[in-house]
């Protein structure tokens, strides 16, 4: 599968919320370096697979609205919104925070990513 086609389906998956879908995506040896409007944070695997089981327990549903996606050899760029529903009210669609990302690909997995993002 072309590194593009893998990106696209990660997020077309629901494997932000499932850490079940999201281990057939993220390589053994991940590192994602993300930088927030709330700081720095680094996660490996497990801390990755554990963050996707905090957002499925905090929100009834999620879909991520991709604007900018371009590939070069094993890199991605992404630039995306991920919209929520809360448990609470999930007639309700809002905005958790915008995201640019950087993928690097390795053995078909996202490998590296580099990260940033802002709140809404």
């Amino acid at each position: 599968m072309a590194a593009k086609e893998l990106v696209q389906e990660y997020y077309r998956s629901d494997a932000l919320r499932n850490p079940q879908v999201m281990e057939r995506f993220i390589h053994n040896d991940f590192n994602l370096q993300w930088y927030s409007s709330k700081g720095y944070f680094e996660a490996d695997r497990s801390d990755i697979l554990a963050l996707a089981g905090e957002l499925n327990k905090s929100y009834a549903s999620s879909h991520i609205e991709i604007s900018h996606i371009i590939a070069e050899g094993n890199q991605v760029s992404v630039r995306y919104t991920h919209h929520v529903t809360t448990i609470e009210n999930p007639t309700e669609d809002m905005i958790l925070a915008h995201f640019m990302v950087v993928w690097e690909i390795k053995d078909d997995k996202l490998y590296r990513g580099y990260l940033m993002s802002q709140l809404d």
